[in-house]
C-alpha cells in the first residue's frame, strides 16, 4: 500500500484520465494481492507498477490511446502554493500545463518511461523491469522522449514569445 500513489500516478499517465486510472489501480491491486507470493526481491514498487502496466495494456488499452482527453481539475491538484505572487503563480501554472501537455503528446512508449523516471524516480533497471524491455531500450526511449519534450517545449516557448510581441 505504500506505493499506491505511485501506482495511481503511473496509471493516470497511461490512461490519460482519473476514472480509468482508478479502475486500473483497483484491478492491479486485486492482482497484486492474488499473486503476492510472486514478489521476488525487495522492490515492491517496481513489481506493483509492472502489474499496473500489464493491467492497462491487457485490459484497457484496446480502446485506443486517445479514448478521452484529460481535463485538468484544479480542485484535485494537491500541490502546495508557497508563492504569494499571483503573477508568478500564473506563470508557473502555464509552465506546468505546457510540460503536462508535452508529456501527453509523447508516444506511449516514450511517455511511460519519462513518467517512471522523471516523475516516479525509478532507476533504469526498475523501469526496464516494469515495461519489460532491456535497459538499453529504456535508455534510448528516455533520450528520444527527452529530445521530443525539448523540441515541443521549445516550440511552445517560441510561440509564446511571438504572441507577447504582438
Amino acid at each position: 500500500m505504500p506505493h499506491l500513489d505511485a501506482a495511481f500516478n503511473y496509471a493516470r499517465w497511461l490512461t490519460k484520465n482519473d476514472a480509468d486510472a482508478e479502475d486500473v489501480v483497483q484491478d492491479a491491486c486485486v492482482r497484486a494481492l492474488r499473486f503476492f507470493s510472486s514478489l521476488r526481491g525487495d522492490d515492491a514498487r517496481a513489481w506493483l507498477l509492472t502489474i499496473v502496466r500489464n493491467t492497462w495494456y491487457g485490459r484497457f488499452s484496446r480502446r485506443g490511446d486517445s479514448a478521452q482527453p484529460v481535463v485538468f481539475d484544479e480542485r484535485t491538484d494537491n500541490r502546495s502554493d508557497d508563492s504569494p505572487d499571483p503573477e508568478a503563480r500564473m506563470i508557473q501554472q502555464q509552465a506546468v500545463d505546457a510540460v503536462r501537455r508535452a508529456i501527453e503528446e509523447l508516444p506511449r512508449d516514450f511517455r511511460e518511461v519519462i513518467v517512471l523516471r522523471e516523475l516516479e524516480g525509478l532507476a533504469y533497471k526498475d523501469i526496464a523491469a516494469v515495461v519489460g524491455t532491456p535497459i538499453g531500450t529504456v535508455m534510448s526511449r528516455l533520450a528520444r522522449g527527452r529530445e521530443r519534450l525539448l523540441v515541443t517545449l521549445g516550440s511552445a516557448a517560441t510561440m509564446e514569445g511571438h504572441r507577447d510581441v504582438s
